[in-house]
C-alpha cells in the first residue's frame, strides 16, 4: 500500500531521478523558464521551492545545502545573485506551471514551469496612485480647462453663425424671388 507515500518516481531509479531533477532545477534557475511534461514539472516543483526557500538567506551554509542539491556552481550563483531579490517578499509559491498542450510524438501532456517574478506579462510594476483624501466637485485644474472649453466652444458657435448667416439670406432672396 502506498499510504502518505506522494512523491511520484517518474519511472526511474533513485540516482537516475535525482540527478535529472537536479538538472531541471539548475536549468529553471540559469534560464527563468522550461518546457517539460506535467509530471516531470510537478516533481520539480516540490524540489525546486524549498531550494529557493532557502536561497532568502544567504549564507555559507545555505549555499552549501543548495549546492549538494542543484551539483552546478553557476547555477548556485545566479540563485542567490538574481532570483533571492526578487523573491524575497514572497512566501512561496516560486514556480508557475502553464499547461501548453500534448506532444505529437507520445501524447504526453506538456507545460512550461517558469518562475513567477521574472514573466514580464504577468508582473507589471503597478504605478503607485495618490488618492485624494477628500471628494470634490470639481478641482482648481478642471475648472480652469472646463472654462477654456467653454470659451472656444462659444467662439465656435459664433463663427458658424457668422458663416451661416450670408448663406442663409441668399436662400432667403432666392425663395423670395420666386
Amino acid at each position: 500500500m502506498r499510504h502518505r507515500k506522494k512523491f511520484n518516481h517518474l519511472g526511474r531509479k533513485t540516482a537516475h531521478r535525482k540527478a535529472m531533477l537536479a538538472n531541471m532545477a539548475s536549468s529553471l534557475i540559469l534560464h527563468k523558464r522550461i518546457s517539460t511534461t506535467t509530471a516531470k514539472a510537478k516533481a520539480l516543483k516540490m524540489y525546486v521551492e524549498p531550494l529557493i526557500s532557502k536561497s532568502k538567506v544567504d549564507s555559507t551554509h545555505s549555499r552549501r545545502i543548495v549546492f549538494s542539491y542543484l551539483k552546478q556552481k553557476e547555477a548556485v550563483t545566479e540563485l542567490f545573485r538574481e532570483v533571492s531579490p526578487k523573491i524575497i517578499n514572497r512566501n512561496g509559491g516560486y514556480t508557475r506551471i502553464l499547461k501548453t498542450g500534448n506532444r505529437l510524438g507520445d501524447n504526453a501532456e506538456m507545460c512550461i514551469v517558469e518562475l513567477v517574478d521574472f514573466n514580464e506579462t504577468y508582473v507589471s510594476e503597478k504605478k503607485a496612485v495618490a488618492k485624494k483624501a477628500t471628494r470634490r466637485r470639481r478641482s482648481s485644474a478642471k475648472t480652469v480647462e472646463a472654462e477654456a472649453t467653454t470659451e472656444t466652444v462659444e467662439e465656435t458657435k459664433a463663427e458658424v453663425k457668422s458663416e451661416e448667416t450670408p448663406k442663409a439670406a441668399k436662400d432667403a432672396t432666392k425663395k423670395e424671388e420666386k
